[in-house]
């Protein structure tokens, strides 16, 4: 199943970030997802199966 995501929405990710942050916000969008860190602002480029592997959960959703 396709987890149906958009620009903006803040993602938990199963794994902790070194800078102690579950969270992510999805900036980029397409074949490879990109999310940036919202402790210390660092971007990160995951393949889409990747990152729904990886992702625990949807905090909340951009309008």
């Amino acid at each position: 199943m396709v987890m149906e995501i958009r620009l903006g929405d803040v993602v938990r990710l199963k794994k902790r970030h070194p800078c102690d942050s579950y969270e992510w916000e999805v900036v980029r969008l397409g074949a490879d997802i990109g999310i940036r860190c919202l402790g210390c602002q660092r971007h990160v480029l995951l393949d889409r199966g990747t990152f729904e592997r990886r992702v625990k959960a949807l905090i909340s959703r951009r309008q």
